[in-house]
């Protein structure tokens, strides 16, 4: 543990068993008939699941360190008074939910001075958790079995590679298709396995490249440490490690800067 970093594993603790309290709730409205689906905003979909399970998991960090800071895609900003702060995605992948498909996540992610420290990405419907630290490396669990250490893969080009990404029409609507074309001709594989779920296929070397033409703080703080401690990178498309760049890739240390010219081109 990076001793620089107060409680970090008791955090991490935390947020592995908050995500998995978060995940039961979520499954109760999981593929059921009289799910009630509103539109915000922006558009996007929200349902009782992503609102009470952000409000459980708020809960807990409130009875738990109640001087830690939130910020929540659902609910309004708490800020901290002791230099942590937690972001959270109750459902990542919330148009997978709802049209029952269990490729969405739950993601906490911990920032502790301005930097990510920590995040947990748990799949509810596939019983499947992935999470990491500073120094701690990045774990995998599916169902009952044991931890195991996740890394990423060492492919080396994009001619051997598996791209993954979340929405066409989004490469459409921020102006970047030819770049999703140029990744496209590039790579070996082209799959569109989205959201977190994308991005934890590259944490854990099912995958070597996942890349999102728009994502939210919340969408991406958990992923950059879980990306890191497997020994990979989680970028903005101008190769800074940020929650504010507004959009995003993970991939292998040997593939970023193929990957970033291909955006750049």
């Amino acid at each position: 543990m990076n001793s620089s970093i107060p409680d970090l594993s008791q955090r991490l603790d935390f947020a592995v068993e908050a995500a998995r309290r978060a995940g039961e709730l979520i499954l109760t409205y999981y593929q059921r008939d009289d799910l009630q689906v509103d539109l915000k905003s922006d558009e996007s979909p929200v349902t009782a699941a992503d609102r009470g399970a952000e409000e459980l998991i708020r809960q807990l960090i409130d009875e738990t360190f109640p001087d830690d800071g939130v910020l929540g895609e659902e609910c309004d900003d708490k800020p901290t008074t002791n230099g942590y702060r937690w972001i959270l995605d109750p459902v990542d992948g919330t148009k997978s939910f709802v049209h029952g498909v269990p490729l969405f996540g739950t993601l906490i992610g911990l920032e502790y001075d301005g930097e990510m420290v920590a995040g947990v990405c748990r799949f509810p419907a596939l019983n499947e958790v992935v999470y990491a630290a500073t120094g701690q490396g990045t774990w995998w669990q599916t169902g009952e079995n044991e931890p195991r250490r996740a890394k990423v893969t060492d492919v080396a080009q994009m001619a051997d590679a598996l791209f993954c990404t979340t929405t066409i029409t989004g490469w459409d609507t921020t102006g970047n298709r030819a770049a999703f074309d140029r990744l496209c001709d590039a790579a070996q594989l082209v799959r569109g396995w989205s959201d977190c779920y994308g991005h934890i296929l590259v944490a854990t070397g099912r995958a070597d490249v996942m890349v999102d033409p728009e994502m939210n703080a919340w969408d991406i703080a958990a992923l950059i440490p879980i990306v890191q401690e497997a020994g990979g990178e989680f970028v903005d498309w101008a190769g800074n490690t940020t929650i504010d760049g507004g959009n995003g890739l993970s991939v292998n240390s040997s593939l970023k800067d193929e990957v970033l010219g291909l955006l750049k081109n």
